[in-house]
């Protein structure tokens, strides 16, 4: 289990569950699909799928958890096109034009008649808590991905004081001062990709991919006031990401020496392989999440 994006939360309080006491508060909530007229369902699943009922997979005080979604899709053409169709035929019969009241109940009715023949979908989204480092990691590329997991956690124990980790922090000024005078520290290698924005309101965006950032077509950009807020890096030879303003972690690869670890266990199943790289894993994001804060925490180079 291979983490692709990093949503990181920081617990203001120590987390003090263990794995049982987690696992009995998520059994309250389990994944069950969607009823007839659910529009959508939300619950906890294994994160070993069909492998394991278990609702926390822990090792060594990480706990893996995993939340499912199903929800119901009808396409908004279909409800359209009945509905112009219900609404015409209404008001041919009776003569008169409906109001955007009475044509919002009709759309509602339409739904409800709708539901039980719609198609369905469901997507799984992993978390992992490090109880000992203090941080939730979710594996989602977007903020809201990740506050509806977190959303739900809190539902499920009660509370959940934790904050994103870039909510006090600027990256965007620590970054765009390493691209402009290239001075990353020695563990930080810029890649090839960036994102640059104009400071303000609705300023323009650059958007740089395979290129290469230390052109002074880059630089020109900088010094007219654009600001970095995606950034392609790698640390230590260990990692590769984009990182963006917020500290979101996105296509996060784990490269050639977590690999060739990985690949030295010889996993009897499933399972134990799982276990094997979520240990990896975690061990390896255990070590990157503090210099990551160190990087940004550092002082304010706009300053």
């Amino acid at each position: 289990m291979w983490f692709k994006n990093l949503a990181i939360y920081r617990f203001t309080e120590p987390f003090t569950l263990t794995s049982e006491s987690l696992e009995q508060k998520l059994q309250q909530q389990p994944f069950r699909p969607c009823g007839a007229q659910d529009e959508f369902s939300f619950g906890w699943a294994s994160p070993l799928g069909k492998s394991s009922d278990t609702l926390v997979h822990a090792n060594n005080g990480f706990f893996m958890i995993c939340a499912k979604k199903e929800e119901k899709v009808i396409p908004a053409s279909v409800i359209n096109e009945m509905l112009q169709e219900r609404i015409s035929e209404i008001e041919e019969r009776e003569a008169r034009k409906l109001p955007s009241k009475e044509r919002n109940s009709i759309k509602d009715e339409l739904i409800f008649e709708l539901l039980p023949r719609a198609f369905s979908f469901s997507r799984k989204t992993y978390a992992y808590i490090d109880s000992q480092g203090g941080w939730i990691v979710v594996d989602a590329a977007s903020a809201k991905k990740a506050e509806d997991l977190l959303s739900n956690l809190r539902k499920a124990l009660g509370s959940l004081p934790v904050v994103p980790i870039g909510a006090s922090i600027k990256p965007a000024n620590t970054m765009t001062h390493w691209l402009l005078h290239h001075d990353a520290p020695k563990d930080i290698l810029i890649e090839d990709e960036c994102e640059l924005r104009s400071p303000e309101e609705e300023g323009s965006i650059i958007r740089c991919k395979r290129h290469d950032l230390a052109l002074p077509e880059i630089k020109n950009h900088l010094d007219t006031g654009k600001q970095v807020i995606k950034l392609a890096l790698s640390w230590a030879d260990r990692l590769s990401f984009v990182l963006d303003e917020s500290l979101f972690v996105k296509r996060l690869k784990f490269l050639d020496l977590i690999q060739d670890q990985a690949a030295d266990i010889d996993a009897i199943d499933e399972v134990e392989q799982f276990d094997a790289d979520f240990s990896i894993m975690s061990a390896e994001l255990a070590q990157f999440f503090p210099r990551l804060i160190e990087l940004f925490t550092a002082e304010d180079p706009a300053q």
